[in-house]
């Protein structure tokens, strides 16, 4: 009798195991750069190993950002060391650790900036560049956060060196990064204005807190972000166009203002005199990425973010707008979407579902 309920036991024991971790996974790949639908889904792709001081993710989630669409049209190189595999954000489960790890546990629910391979079931990262959420906070929605926002937060804090009461003009306000801008912009007791692609993109901003907006689709821009400043010229512009909008740039920044340029939808090539209108004005030109940082500045950017902008993200008064979800294996259509400009805020990949024992 003793040694039937001791096989019982072990049998329901083992019933209830977890499996494996398989050593391969899907992930999404392409041959050669082009449209989006060069992006397939592989399977039997080796799990990455987290050196000693990453951990491993198995992925619940992970967001579209433009960087993503650049890098499959050949247009954006990859970091040396880097995973070339597309995806700079993700949350999902720890699974491992390296061995100099003590910030993070296995089984702590987490987001991450990644160097790539958000696109997958599995991804590694610096320890230092993961935040434990907890369990109340859904982790689909904390997988468009860490390259978004940390993106703003650096180009409004680390960059520009936002101060209480000044005027921000925010390009792309309807985008991830453009609406998580008017949010930090807002908290900080300034002003934000943004330019969008359409009157809804304007009106989402708004609702986060934008003083007003110009669609860019009506025409020049400058007079109507002028005007919505009380004809003041602003103290920050953040730029992620690039050529199209020098010139205005040059028109509404103040004396001593900050251009901050962190991408180039537009292009990057510049005729005219450029460099005599910043000298006139003693405007600070700062061009700024974040992918190609060193670890330990992204570990200040992180550690920042969690001391002045995390216990926001986590009491809801930042709000993360998702536009769209789409399946990892629909990938291609997720940058089809993006580059249609289609979205307002971040389009999100899921990638697994939590297991029961994990919710």
């Amino acid at each position: 009798m003793v040694l039937t309920r001791l096989l019982v036991l072990l049998v329901i024991q083992i019933t209830f195991l977890p499996p494996a971790m398989s050593s391969t996974m899907k992930a999404i790949h392409f041959d050669e750069p082009g449209d989006a639908d060069v992006l397939v889904i592989k399977d039997g792709v080796p799990v990455p190993t987290p050196a000693a001081d990453e951990v491993l993710i198995r992925v619940v989630a992970s967001a579209i950002n433009r960087a993503d669409t650049l890098q499959r049209r050949g247009r954006y190189p990859v970091p040396p060391g880097a995973c070339t595999t597309l995806g700079l954000e993700a949350s999902g489960i720890v699974t491992a650790v390296g061995k100099d790890v003590s910030s993070v546990n296995v089984g702590d629910r987490v987001m991450a900036l990644l160097e790539g391979g958000g696109y997958a079931e599995y991804c590694t990262t610096a320890a230092s560049q993961v935040l434990v959420l907890p369990k109340s906070f859904d982790l689909t929605t904390a997988g468009a956060i860490m390259e978004t926002w940390l993106t703003a937060f650096q180009l409004l804090y680390l960059v520009a060196d936002l101060k209480q009461g000044q005027t921000v003009l925010v390009h792309a306000g309807g985008s991830g990064v453009g609406l998580a801008a008017v949010q930090l912009v807002t908290k900080a007791g300034a002003k934000a204005i943004v330019t969008a692609g359409s009157q809804a993109k304007i009106d989402q901003a708004v609702a986060l807190g934008a003083i007003g907006g110009v669609n860019r689709h009506e025409g020049p821009w400058l007079d109507a972000v002028l005007k919505l400043n009380e004809d003041q010229p602003v103290n920050i512009v953040l730029d992620c166009v690039g050529s199209a909008y020098w010139e205005a740039n040059t028109d509404v920044l103040a004396v001593d203002g900050t251009w901050v340029l962190y991408g180039l939808m537009s292009g990057a090539d510049v005729e005219g005199n450029l460099l005599a209108r910043l000298l006139r004005k003693r405007i600070h030109l700062r061009a700024t990425t974040l992918r190609s940082r060193s670890k330990s500045y992204k570990a200040r950017l992180v550690e920042e973010f969690a001391e002045k902008a995390l216990p926001s993200v986590l009491d809801g008064s930042f709000r993360i707008i998702v536009d769209k979800m789409f399946p990892l294996a629909q990938a291609g259509e997720a940058h089809a979407h993006m580059e249609q400009n289609a979205n307002t805020g971040k389009i999100v990949l899921s990638v697994s579902e939590l297991g029961h024992e994990e919710l």
